[in-house]
C-alpha cells in the first residue's frame, strides 16, 4: 500500500507546474491546460484522502469537479476559437480587450 504522503506530494507538484504555467506562460492554449492540470492535481488529493478514509465524498466531489472541467473546456475552447478567428492569435499578452 502506497502511503498518503507520496499521493499529496505528487498532487502538489502536479499543482506547483500547472500554477507556474498559468504565471509564466503567455500562450491560451497552455494557460487553459496548466489550470486543467490544476484541476486534476486537486482531484488527486481528494481520491488520496477519500481512500486514506474509507469514505466515498471525496469520490463523489472529484465527479463534480470532473463535471465542472468538462463544462469549461467546451466554453474555454469555444472562446479561444473565436478570439482566433477574430485575432488570428491567442497570445495573452496581446489581448487587452475583447473588442472586435
Amino acid at each position: 500500500m502506497i502511503p498518503l504522503t507520496y499521493y499529496l506530494v505528487l498532487s502538489a507538484i502536479l499543482f506547483t507546474m500547472g500554477a507556474l504555467g498559468v504565471l509564466i506562460r503567455r500562450n491560451a492554449l497552455v494557460i487553459f491546460m496548466s489550470v486543467e492540470l490544476m484541476l486534476n492535481a486537486a482531484n488527486l488529493a481528494f481520491v488520496a484522502f477519500a481512500r486514506q478514509y474509507n469514505a466515498f465524498s471525496g469520490q463523489l466531489f472529484v465527479f463534480f469537479v470532473m463535471t465542472v472541467a468538462a463544462a469549461e473546456v467546451a466554453v474555454g475552447l469555444a472562446l479561444i476559437v473565436a478570439i482566433f478567428r477574430v485575432k488570428h492569435n491567442i497570445d495573452v499578452d496581446q489581448m487587452s480587450s475583447l473588442k472586435g
